[in-house]
């Protein structure tokens, strides 16, 4: 299930662990908490021809013991990103770690340590 994987399209999406639909099946909607953030990468706003682009990431947790359960990530460079938390997850790795965790500025990488928004809150990302 912690098997990092990456696709290398021209906007990479690198993914671990569960995807929200599994996550679901497996532990139960009321169960989970999913954080979402949409974030236009540093590299990205500067050209003009990509500033209007996004990124993404997705953080899914199990609510009762914090730990993440997934972790998604549409942008650039997502196969690097993916490695570092990828070994993290077969640790054990809980929301409250990433929260505490000081992001590497200015990192992509760092829009995952960031997140405040859950699906729950009915917060755009």
């Amino acid at each position: 299930q912690n098997i990092c994987t990456t696709v290398f399209t021209p906007i990479e999406y690198g993914t671990v662990g569960y995807a929200e639909e599994e996550a679901v099946e497996k532990f139960g909607k009321d169960n989970i908490e999913i954080y979402h953030k949409s974030f236009i990468p540093l590299e990205w706003s500067i050209s003009e021809s990509r500033s209007h682009s996004e990124g993404f990431s997705k953080v899914i947790v199990d609510k009762s013991s914090d730990k993440v359960l997934g972790i998604h990530f549409l942008g650039p460079n997502a196969g690097e990103v993916m490695q570092g938390f990828g070994a993290a997850m077969k640790k054990g790795l809980t929301f409250k770690d990433l929260e505490d965790t000081v992001g590497i500025h200015p990192t992509i990488a760092e829009e995952i340590v960031t997140m405040a928004v859950t699906n729950s809150s009915g917060e755009d990302a």
